[in-house]
């Protein structure tokens, strides 16, 4: 059997470990490129959202490198997503690809049943190599997103700020290569520490908070880059969504790690009051959780034509209006262009700055006073 998956950010990485844990041969889907995009885009329907048009890409250029197992996630609920295996399944199959899709549905908190169907995905392997797997996959998963998180808050302080990018991409692949949950552990370390001690500029940096879809914010291809953007315009941004996060409450219950999830849709609950799919709850929730912590402004990310992000961008202009903090939205397709995207975040981040000097004037602390 050789395996392969969709292609979501850095996730690849601990998706390899655990597959190979299971004794599965493993063709990951290359880097997201253009040649990615134009496959998807010629086979999806052309109202379909962003992300399904790189899946489609994705499988392609694996199924031509010899996968014949297509491993994918489901889902429930008024999002889309649900349909996403099955249409793709029909359209690869329409194609003349031979292949066996499996649909792993998230347990909801009941961990036994995802260890059952990993369990049924490699057969060669035993509940207890299986476990192993998940625990390795899972290290290098927390791992890597600590010196996600490490780049989010240094990267804007940085001096030198490709040395700092060449530091996060090598401690990437020493990770990837890694056999161990020793060896991952030291290299996440080292790289860390060599991360914290590059030279920083004292200055005070904007801080900016990144809701919406999981997948457009977990995927640079699909967002033309927008946390790396910022940062290069010195924007320390924090996402309101990483995969361990939802791993941590929606596998395992919030029992790995303490989850702000409950509180995150209590927050919503002013302003959207039910669920809309997706992650519309979420975004609504998080903007106000990134306003208490005294963020300066957000960036809602989402695919064109997304219900749930719809439904949360028409609720966030009264919710940055009560709370006073600056909103801006932007939708992702294929036509979406590098350039203007970076034109749209320099205005939005010269304007945050703007605003935070007037706040911090002398004149208007003395006329508020």
């Amino acid at each position: 059997m050789k395996v392969s998956f969709p292609h979501m950010g850095h996730l690849y990485i601990p998706l390899k470990t655990l597959f190979k844990g299971l004794k599965l041969e493993v063709i990951a889907p290359p880097p997201i490129s253009q040649k990615t995009m134009e496959l998807g885009v010629k086979y999806s329907p052309e109202f379909a959202c962003l992300p399904l048009k790189i899946n489609m890409g994705n499988f392609i250029e694996a199924l031509e490198q010899g996968a014949d197992t297509i491993v994918m996630a489901g889902g429930w609920g008024p999002c889309r997503f649900g349909y996403y295996a099955q249409v793709e399944r029909e359209i690869l199959q329409e194609l003349g690809y031979d292949f066996k899709m499996v649909v792993l549905e998230a347990p909801d908190s009941r961990i036994s049943e995802l260890l059952l169907q990993l369990k049924a995905l490699g057969e060669k392997a035993s509940v207890r190599e299986a476990y192993k797997a998940i625990r390795f996959a899972w290290k290098k998963l927390v791992a890597i997103e600590k010196l996600e998180k490490t780049l989010e808050y240094c990267l804007p302080r940085a001096i030198d700020k490709n040395y700092m990018e060449t530091v996060f991409e090598r401690a990437l692949q020493a990770i990837d290569e890694a056999e161990s949950q020793q060896e991952v552990e030291k290299i996440a370390q080292e790289s860390l520490r060599e991360m914290e001690k590059s030279p920083c500029k004292g200055a005070e940096v904007l801080k900016i908070g990144l809701v919406g879809e999981i997948y457009t914010i977990l995927e640079p291809a699909s967002n033309c880059h927008v946390a790396r953007c910022l940062g290069r315009l010195d924007a320390q941004v924090s996402r309101s969504i990483y995969v361990s996060d939802w791993v941590n409450d929606h596998l395992f219950g919030g029992y790995l790690r303490k989850s702000n999830h409950k509180q995150i849709i209590q927050s919503s609950r002013p302003y959207l009051n039910y669920e809309v799919g997706g992650h519309g709850r979420e975004t609504v929730g998080s903007t106000v959780d990134f306003a208490r912590r005294d963020y300066n402004g957000i960036i809602q990310i989402a695919p064109l034509t997304c219900m749930p992000e719809i439904v949360a961008q028409s609720i966030l202009g009264k919710v940055s209006e009560e709370i006073e903090i600056p909103c801006m939205t932007l939708y992702f397709d294929e036509h979406s262009g590098a350039a203007g995207v970076y034109t749209r975040l320099e205005a939005f981040v010269d304007m945050l700055q703007r605003k935070k000097n007037l706040s911090s004037s002398p004149l208007l602390l003395e006329a508020r006073a």
